[in-house]
């Protein structure tokens, strides 16, 4: 584990604009004696006086003017960073939150670098690498789902998982080596026959795991979603529905899109990435020609794809882009419902209108259900983060490794994989991650935090 840094940081932690109101964070050994020269209540209370947790108003004098400004002060331990915190809360100007900040730093305090007082909460044990990248995921969350899981990585469940299948693997490894010293022909069989039944449990618990990573990463990023067909079939008056919003131009003309339109739309908090195509025919026209050859490149890429006409009776157009989607799944609808008498919805076909709405719910009812059919959806941790994934992934191939050969092999070998295993896990509390990996991830937080 890294040392401690003994520099007192301090930085902005809310934006720098006008508001209500603006924080500015200070952690560090010298945090409570640099905030007493700088603060001071009516009745001459200085922060080293104050009630840990408790809000204080007084005046802040800082370089160039004072400052009527809230002060509470976190003694370490029991703080966000495990160190002293001293937290202002002043109007939300930007001069004002600048004066603060600077009259700080000359005071002796330095600028924090991004996620530095995240990256002291880890060092200083509040909290494992994991539960920090999920606040993070919060933070930059698109959608309810995102946040979900990301408060379900923030709350400790993956580290917790990983701390005590390393701790798993520490009793292991400790009988492995009682063994060594006892070796009796005896007690290494019942030592290997029971290694092997507690690695196959352990296996199992890291691989039910493993099979949330396919639903966290389409919460992670959404689910892409292409809405093709021939020309003026209705896409972009669909993609505006869906969105609420006026986000494609709409006219009569066929081959009114020739680019990709974007836009997102959540369903029970799932993100959905929507992409209006151009229409695919075959045309003279080169830009046209583009924006086709895009499409098709959408359809490649798209985990759902909305295949869009307006008659239940197929063109020869129609039929070149339903030969595109055979193998991709993708749900078929007739648009324009409004302007048909008799219709209805069969397994296979939705009948909706842009125009007013039918058949919309039905719509993003099969949209979340098709997202989901094959995803394990319960709420609980999902493993959405690539880092965690391959850790978690090579964990259990070593696990299996040693499975396999602990029949085969002397249980010192045995040891390898197990310590490999440890060592994955590692990467995901953070215990046995390296300097540059902690920096990176901890690179990638706001100023502040």
């Amino acid at each position: 584990m890294m040392k401690n840094n003994t520099n007192t940081i301090v930085a902005i932690s809310t934006p720098l604009s006008s508001g209500a109101i603006s924080i500015v964070r200070m952690s560090g050994a010298n945090a409570v004696e640099i905030a007493d020269k700088v603060f001071k209540t009516k009745s001459g209370k200085i922060p080293s006086e104050f009630q840990a947790r408790m809000m204080m108003l007084g005046t802040f004098s800082a370089s160039e003017f004072s400052e009527q400004a809230m002060c509470v002060v976190f003694k370490a331990p029991n703080s966000y960073t495990g160190e002293d915190v001293v937290e202002f809360q002043c109007h939300g100007g930007v001069q004002i939150t600048k004066g603060i900040l600077a009259t700080l730093i000359k005071n002796g305090a330095r600028l924090a670098t991004p996620g530095e007082f995240t990256k002291q909460a880890f060092i200083n044990g509040k909290m494992a690498l994991s539960d920090a990248e999920g606040m993070m995921d919060m933070i930059n969350a698109q959608s309810d789902a995102e946040i979900r899981a990301g408060y379900n990585l923030l709350s400790g469940n993956l580290s917790k998982c990983a701390f005590d299948a390393q701790n798993e693997l520490v009793d292991i490894l400790s009988e492995l080596e009682v063994s060594f010293d006892y070796p009796e022909e005896t007690i290494e069989y019942i030592t290997k026959n029971n290694a092997k039944e507690r690695l196959k449990k352990l296996h199992q618990k890291i691989e039910d795991v493993l099979k949330t990573s396919s639903a966290g990463q389409m919460i992670k990023n959404g689910v892409n979603v292409a809405i093709v067909g021939k020309p003026n079939v209705g896409k972009s008056s669909l993609l505006n529905r869906l969105l609420g919003d006026e986000k494609a131009i709409v006219t009569p003309i066929a081959g009114t899109t020739r680019d990709i339109i974007e836009g997102s739309f959540s369903i029970n908090g799932l993100r959905f990435n929507l992409y209006d195509t151009a229409g695919i025919h075959e045309t003279d026209d080169q830009i046209e020609k583009i924006g086709v050859d895009k499409a098709k490149n959408i359809i490649k890429s798209a985990d759902i794809i909305l295949f869009v006409k307006d008659t239940k009776e197929e063109s020869d157009e129609d039929k070149k882009v339903k030969n595109l989607l055979e193998t991709h799944k993708h749900i078929k609808l007739i648009n324009k419902a409004d302007k048909l008498k008799n219709y209805k919805n069969n397994g296979d076909i939705l009948y909706v209108s842009a125009i007013n709405g039918t058949g919309i719910e039905s719509l993003t009812q099969k949209l979340y259900d098709m997202a989901c059919e094959d995803k394990q959806m319960e709420g609980g941790l999902t493993i959405a983060n690539q880092r965690h994934i391959d850790a978690l992934t090579r964990a259990c191939s070593s696990i299996h490794d040693a499975i396999d050969n602990i029949d085969n092999f002397t249980l010192d070998l045995i040891t390898i994989d197990l310590n490999m295993a440890y060592s994955a896990l590692g990467e995901i509390t953070g215990n046995t991650t390296s300097e540059e990996i902690i920096d990176a991830i901890f690179s990638k937080f706001c100023l502040g935090k």
